[in-house]
């Protein structure tokens, strides 16, 4: 059985996207290790802190920028993260000055939104409708 350990997303400066990340959005740190200019720095959901961790990863490399532009004016979010009340995360989030460039909407199954990360990402949140019991 394979799981995913860490996937990441590029972030523009690494202090600025620890405070949105744990700050905002909740998450927690996990790991915080120097690797030369940059840190190998990890967050994870408070609920899971030993499952899948986001790495917040450094964005110098020469491919990135361009990358990123593009997928952002294509609107495309780098990640995508689980909420159960979408509505609730949205105001709370709304309150706390993230900025949303989707507002909550109807998409088959789930409802979702875009926020920006302030870090250089569109980040979406859903919420699955109808869940299934595990």
């Amino acid at each position: 059985m394979m799981k995913i350990y860490v996937t990441s997303v590029f972030v523009d400066d690494q202090d600025r996207a620890l405070d949105f990340y744990v700050g905002k959005l909740g998450f927690q740190k996990k790991n915080d290790i120097p690797v030369g200019e940059n840190r190998w720095l990890t967050v994870v959901s408070p609920d899971q802190p030993t499952g899948t961790e986001l790495l917040l990863e450094p964005s110098d490399h020469p491919a990135v920028k361009p990358y990123q532009a593009a997928i952002v004016a294509d609107g495309i979010p780098a990640a995508s993260f689980h909420v159960d009340d979408l509505a609730n995360t949205y105001d709370r989030l709304t309150e706390g000055g993230v900025r949303f460039m989707l507002a909550p909407i109807d998409a088959g199954d789930v409802k979702m939104a875009v926020l920006d990360d302030t870090c250089g990402n569109l980040i979406q949140l859903v919420q699955i409708k109808n869940p299934q019991p595990h």
